[in-house]
């Protein structure tokens, strides 16, 4: 198809803002990963750089073999695997149920979670809560409260509901109850949804930072988040009191690529997730949103 003068002059000013913005938003990205791998010597001679001369891993060595960093690193996987999996079982079992006309009560319970999604408690009577039933400085403050969402449950329960009847007859004439069913037939059908899902509910675990702020005063039990935080704020939280930490006597790490490498590191874990679960993402990302 031909395009008048106009049109092609009017697509490259499109093409040409489109990437000066592209430029712009990624050049924060470039910045924090060229100066968390820059050689330290050559950082603290040159302070800002866009492409060093010399790379280095020191950042990265220094990070790793600290107690604090790989205990916080621990505390965030926890929350990441183990509060997914919870939450995707409790998120699949009460979607099936609900999407079971024959369930008592079912329109009543779907207005209570309907309400979840439009009012917020706030945050004092969950942490009122959380301090009652002996939670406080407990990791599992950070993953009992967040354990499930109405809006996700009403999402996955749309899935359900186009999961031809059929199927669930046909189980139970082979002899499956609900927890069969469940198991058998609908799980194995609902990858899409548990793989998109999963991915909100990880990286919501994996970011956890304010619940932790209010719930976690044991510095020892706090997520990577806030440890990222504290470094950002105060650079001798990372570095045990010294604005540069000595790692021979000729050579220093300066504080500022600590924090670079601790973002890279913060960042890592869910990009690399993101390839194994792409293929089920985009289907999954828009369940119970179309009803054939």
């Amino acid at each position: 198809m031909l395009q008048s003068k106009n049109d092609r002059l009017f697509n490259a000013t499109n093409l040409f803002f489109l990437i000066v913005i592209g430029l712009v938003t990624l050049f924060p990205l470039y910045y924090v990963l060229v100066v968390s791998f820059s050689d330290p010597a050559e950082f603290i001679r040159n302070k800002a750089t866009l492409f060093p001369k010399k790379w280095s891993l020191d950042s990265y060595r220094y990070l790793l073999s600290t107690d604090s960093f790989m205990r916080a690193m621990g505390n965030s996987a926890f929350l990441a695997t183990v509060g997914t999996v919870l939450s995707l079982f409790v998120t699949s079992c009460l979607s099936y149920a609900l999407s079971r006309r024959r369930l008592q009560g079912r329109r009543v319970m779907m207005l209570l979670i309907l309400l979840t999604t439009l009012f917020n408690p706030g945050i004092i009577p969950p942490y009122l809560l959380i301090r009652d039933l002996n939670l406080i400085n407990s990791i599992w403050s950070l993953i009992l409260p967040a354990l499930t969402s109405g809006w996700y449950v009403l999402l996955m329960k749309g899935f359900f509901d186009s999961i031809p009847t059929s199927l669930e007859e046909a189980a139970r004439i082979d002899g499956c109850n609900d927890i069969g069913v469940w198991w058998r037939i609908i799980l194995p059908l609902s990858l899409p949804s548990l793989a998109a899902f999963g991915l909100f509910y990880a990286v919501a675990y994996w970011n956890t930072f304010f619940t932790a702020l209010l719930y976690i005063n044991d510095f020892n039990k706090q997520p990577l988040q806030v440890l990222l935080q504290n470094m950002l704020i105060d650079s001798s939280t990372a570095s045990g009191g010294t604005a540069a930490v000595e790692m021979t006597a000729e050579q220093q790490i300066p504080s500022e690529t600590l924090k670079m490498a601790a973002v890279v590191i913060a960042t890592v874990p869910i990009l690399m997730v993101y390839p194994f679960l792409q293929k089920h993402f985009a289907k999954g990302a828009m369940v119970g949103s179309v009803k054939e």
